[in-house]
């Protein structure tokens, strides 16, 4: 069955066009009019519907996201929200929305099935302390798509992570893949949510992809509070972590990028 067919029996309404929507770099995205006057995103790939839990998730813990309209495998289909810069006190907005998920905790870090950028594997199976989970989980997760000489910094580095992390931080649920450009901001200082990734784990670790590529705007620090002592020390190891998804998934260009970070921890 075409896209176009899976959609309009989704949706009860047939596809009068479909276009391709900017992004997509791991999953095929796309905005699709119907019949009826509709705009949808239909994105697909094999992750699809675990992404549709996630979604789900964060909407449960107060988070605004796409609503989603329908998920099968390969395929789910979202509301299409307009976009634009961000404007007004949207910044504040997602300080506040940000603090709102982290305050939602679990006893133990990780997720209930497991989940992956492209070709790097991101397990997610439960651990008995945070600095094992990221350590096993994801510093060490696919140690043979990482050059050998940087692998075996990185076993250094994940041999002294019980002194660098918090044995028992309290365990947010992540959003997982928080850069800029997975915050939607539209009309009226609205922002939403898209394209997790998300487990339970240390808070900063949301805050360090969200600075991986810039920085949040004015109000962002202020809406969402203070952080934990310590925070400056831990962001290189918190950011090392999408540093080495990009080198895998996207090329050596991000090999500086993890070079720097591990001279920045000492290794």
């Amino acid at each position: 069955m075409t896209l176009n067919a899976r959609i309009a029996t989704a949706l009860g309404a047939d596809v009068t066009d479909l276009s391709p929507l900017q992004g997509g770099d791991l999953s095929r995205v796309e905005v699709a009019t119907l019949s009826d006057g509709r705009r949808v995103v239909a994105k697909s790939g094999p992750r699809v519907e675990a992404e549709a839990r996630m979604l789900k998730a964060l909407a449960l813990a107060g988070a605004a996201v796409p609503e989603v309209l329908h998920a099968e495998p390969g395929l789910m289909l979202l509301t299409h929200l307009p976009e634009t810069r961000p404007e007004g006190a949207a910044w504040t907005t997602a300080g506040h929305m940000l603090r709102q998920l982290h305050d939602h905790t679990a006893a133990t870090p990780g997720w209930p099935e497991d989940y992956a950028f492209g070709a790097m594997p991101i397990p997610n199976a439960p651990a008995d302390d945070w600095p094992t989970f990221w350590s096993d989980r994801r510093l060490l997760a696919a140690p043979e798509a990482q050059p050998p000489d940087l692998a075996r910094r990185i076993e250094a580095l994940c041999t002294r992570l019980p002194d660098m992390l918090p044995a028992v931080p309290a365990l947010s649920l992540l959003h997982g893949d928080l850069w800029s450009g997975n915050l939607l901001f539209g009309p009226g200082s609205t922002v939403h949510l898209i394209d997790p990734a998300c487990y339970h784990g240390h808070a900063e670790v949301d805050l360090a992809m969200l600075h991986l590529f810039g920085r949040p705007g004015a109000g962002f620090a202020e809406a969402y509070g203070p952080l934990d002592p310590g925070w400056e020390s831990r962001r290189a190891v918190y950011t090392l972590w999408p540093a080495l998804v990009h080198l895998h998934n996207f090329g050596a260009t991000y090999r500086p990028m993890v070079e720097q970070l591990l001279r920045d921890l000492g290794f």
